[in-house]
């Protein structure tokens, strides 16, 4: 198609993401690199899928970090020892990328021990951990108990004043371990 040769990156990107299911198909191979170039992974795994490029589809998918999808589609392609490569290398990759829902989706498809899956569900509450801000959090915490006892302030039914109480109790609890802390 000489027009197609004559569009720019992003007319062409327009042009295949408008035409993806009346494609030519010697248009499909070139559309699914320029998909894949423009960050459109789906599109580009979706065009290469419908036209039979499953190799290709799950090229895309494992240049862009997609594992989980990329073990997918070749699973209902049928190739299942494919699929499990897959899941094991996407574990792997996930975990070094630190990204461990998916890491601990890989690993239930794995079928993988419950001891390996609670071991990635606790590295990956370590590594959010790690970026918390415990005096941030507790500020925050503070605000919502000050705007809980703030509607709170004229009410003297039997639950109000229950969490009045509560509230009070947990700045105690906040206050001395603040204390320990330091």
């Amino acid at each position: 198609m000489e027009e197609f040769d004559k569009m720019t990156f992003e007319e062409k990107v327009s042009f295949l993401v408008d035409n993806l299911r009346a494609l030519p198909d010697d248009l499909s191979e070139e559309g699914i690199d320029i998909l894949a170039q423009a960050g459109e992974t789906e599109y580009a795994v979706v065009l290469a899928r419908d036209k039979g490029r499953i190799d290709k589809a799950i090229s895309v998918l494992v240049q862009a970090g997609d594992y989980l999808w990329a073990a997918l589609i070749a699973k209902n392609a049928g190739q299942l020892s494919r699929s499990q490569e897959l899941y094991r290398e996407g574990l792997q990759y996930y975990i070094e990328m630190e990204m461990f829902g998916r890491a601990i989706s890989a690993a239930t498809a794995l079928g993988l021990s419950p001891d390996v899956i609670d071991d990635l569900y606790r590295s990956g509450i370590a590594r959010e951990s790690r970026d918390t801000d415990l005096a941030h959090s507790r500020d925050m915490i503070e605000c919502a108990m000050q705007s809980l006892d703030l509607s709170l302030i004229g009410r003297e039914d039997e639950l109000s004043l229950e969490l009045m109480k509560a509230v009070q109790e947990q700045r105690e609890r906040m206050a001395s371990d603040e204390k320990e802390e330091k």
